[in-house]
């Protein structure tokens, strides 16, 4: 009966280290692990600053933007003054932070400084703001505010002027909130996860409109990417848990597949034709072995609700934020637990 234990054990540690062997040689190979053991909490976006070998990281829980070494882990500086910070765009020319920060009650967008990280403006925005992206063409900032009101029907992006600091206007939209944006690189279009009525918005930047609505059936779709030489579009949903990936000339859906649960960001390796998937204990990867055909790669375990990530192409490296353990409520850490490992994991992009 010991012998038999014995070669169970030994078999169980065989299979183990060839997992973790098969997880090493694999698309993603990391390389750090960058504790933070003074945060409790989630964490929400990255964003980067190549030039300036920058990255920066929304710690929403704990109201800062941690700016870190993306190349030693090393933590640079924390910025405060954020009530409830959500998503973060860099601009390197005038070298300046935009951080969308809101709640059911309030909604702002601060300007800060990227020579001393200082607030330096604060624009006041509907109650409710999230998700923002930058369209580089025109130096527009759209900002989503999701609507609080029972039954709402509809909320809005308001357009930010970067150069200028002004409200330039609003896009109505239908559901009460949306989720992940993308702009192509003509500056025209946006695509946004219209998360509350299961369906994928086309905006048209010029005449800020909606143009198209794609649906996708009770997936409450969430995180979001393009693919503009093959005219595709990636996203992921949470119920279920699944990648789809559309024809943007065509609107419909040509590949879909379960993937990672509680997904927050996806990023697409052009270089290596790979989706990466950030979710909630794991990294969904797929290959796109062309435009019409996608095959699940691996689901490589990373850390609990290490579904904030962001890739960054010049680096090579795919980096994931894994939040601490607790007690939540509302989606909200409520009772941190003793002890949890709190982490900046970072992966780099093989071969």
């Amino acid at each position: 009966m010991k012998r038999l234990s014995a070669r169970i054990l030994a078999g169980l540690l065989l299979i183990l280290a060839s997992m973790a062997l098969g997880q090493d040689a694999g698309p993603l190979r990391l390389v750090q692990t960058v504790p933070l053991p003074d945060y409790v909490g989630d964490f929400e976006h990255f964003a980067a600053d190549i030039k300036g070998n920058r990255l920066f990281l929304i710690a929403e829980d704990h109201k800062t933007v941690e700016v870190l070494d993306p190349h030693t882990g090393a933590r640079i500086s924390t910025i405060t003054g954020f009530p409830h910070p959500h998503a973060i765009v860099y601009l390197p020319g005038p070298d300046k932070i935009f951080v969308a920060d809101g709640d059911d009650d309030f909604g702002v967008v601060e300007m800060v400084s990227g020579a001393d990280y200082k607030i330096v403006d604060q624009m006041k925005l509907p109650p409710g703001v999230d998700c923002a992206v930058y369209n580089p063409v025109n130096k527009y900032l759209y900002v989503e505010s999701a609507s609080s009101r029972a039954g709402a029907k509809t909320h809005v992006l308001s357009i930010i002027d970067t150069a200028t600091f002004k409200n330039t206007g609003e896009i109505t939209l239908p559901g009460a909130y949306s989720e992940a944006m993308a702009i192509d690189q003509a500056g025209k279009k946006l695509y946004i996860n219209l998360a509350a009525v299961d369906e994928v918005g086309v905006v048209d930047l010029e005449t800020r409109q909606l143009i198209s609505r794609w649906p996708i059936p009770a997936a409450h779709d969430n995180a979001l990417a393009l693919d503009e030489p093959n005219h595709r579009l990636f996203t992921v949903s949470h119920n279920p848990p699944k990648l789809f990936v559309f024809d943007t000339e065509t609107g419909k859906v040509i590949f879909s597949h379960p993937s990672v649960y509680n997904s927050d960001d996806m990023s697409y390796d052009a270089a290596r034709k790979h989706i990466y998937i950030t979710g909630d204990g794991a990294t969904s990867v797929f290959e796109q072995r062309d435009a019409d055909r996608y095959e699940h790669v691996v689901d490589l375990l990373t850390g609990y609700r290490a579904k904030t990530s962001i890739f960054v192409p010049e680096w090579n490296r795919l980096y994931i934020a894994v939040s601490s353990r607790g007690q939540r409520h509302g989606g909200k850490l409520v009772t941190p637990e003793p002890g949890s490992k709190v982490e900046v994991r970072i992966y780099q992009a093989e071969p």
